[in-house]
């Protein structure tokens, strides 16, 4: 009971910035924009989250820093691929590249540290200290895992229910005809890219001030590629995406699993592969799937 315990818990905490940065990054990817910055949104928020909430002593100051982060990022993300029509992966991977060396310089100039750096805050608990009974699957958990639920629901509405969702799906799918319209695909597209920015700032701060302590070199680790996978596994439907992140998150936490209880003797290297193998696999299958339906 103790191990199922752990193990909940830890896939819901793998889970959570998996499912928050796949959600918002459909907003993004259903305006015809295949964001690759996601991951260093992510890092980059992480490393605001810890340096701000540090220095100010609160934890949601932080996050609201990390949002910022994020949203500034997103910002000049959206001016080279829309008004210097910059390639949309290139500008991706570039802004990726960016944060992932930015934030390890930022690390040593600014607090002289390398590799990591602790964080003397924490995104509070809902319910803590709770060993037995149901309550100790979902014991120590952040409040922004809480709040994922809730997240998800308003992504979905806002998605498939207002005027703005309609206009992201137009310009994503015809941006001529919806310019015909009378729709400004410049300001949809802007928006469907802060919106992606929103869900990435907090992504990051639960990873650095909510899994964990501190913040690390790279400590994303290829979650915004997860996210990614995920949304093309669930279809670009905000449901299915949440699922398919907590099942990325269920990978994550079987490498971890592997990690702290491998005694096979297995190389290192092999049990570190173990979560992007599963993941790999589980996306060509449902991909093989989805063509062969695609055919009958």
């Amino acid at each position: 009971m103790e191990f199922l315990d752990q193990f909940t818990v830890t896939t819901l905490r793998s889970a959570t910035p998996i499912v928050i940065a796949a959600v918002f990054g459909l907003f993004s990817i259903r305006a015809g924009i295949f964001h690759l910055g996601i991951e260093g949104l992510m890092l980059a928020s992480a490393f605001a989250a810890v340096a701000v909430g540090t220095a100010s002593g609160s934890a949601w100051i932080g996050l609201a820093a990390a949002i910022a982060v994020a949203l500034l990022l997103s910002v000049i993300y959206w001016f080279f691929i829309d008004q210097l029509r910059a390639d949309t992966v290139i500008a991706g991977l570039g802004l990726t590249a960016l944060c992932v060396g930015g934030t390890a310089f930022a690390m040593q100039a600014l607090f002289d540290q390398r590799g990591q750096m602790a964080s003397t805050v924490r995104l509070p608990r809902v319910i803590s200290g709770v060993d037995e009974g149901l309550l100790s699957y979902v014991s120590e958990l952040t409040v922004l895992t809480w709040a994922t639920p809730l997240l998800i629901v308003l992504a979905w509405i806002v998605l498939r229910r207002t005027h703005l969702g309609l206009q992201i799906a137009a310009v994503g799918d015809y941006p001529y005809g919806a310019v015909a319209a009378g729709v400004d695909a410049s300001r949809v597209r802007l928006v469907a890219i802060l919106l992606t920015g929103f869900g990435c700032g907090i992504a990051g701060c639960q990873l650095a001030i909510g899994d964990v302590a501190g913040f690390a070199e790279n400590m994303t680790n290829g979650r915004g590629f997860f996210a990614l996978a995920a949304m093309l596994f669930g279809g670009f439907s905000a449901i299915a995406t949440a699922l398919a992140g907590l099942f990325f998150g269920f990978a994550d936490a079987f490498g971890i699993f592997l990690q702290l209880n491998d005694r096979s003797g297995l190389p290192t290297q092999f049990v570190l592969m173990a979560p992007f193998l599963l993941t790999i696999l589980i996306v060509t299958i449902s991909g093989a799937i989805r063509q062969r339906r695609d055919r009958l």
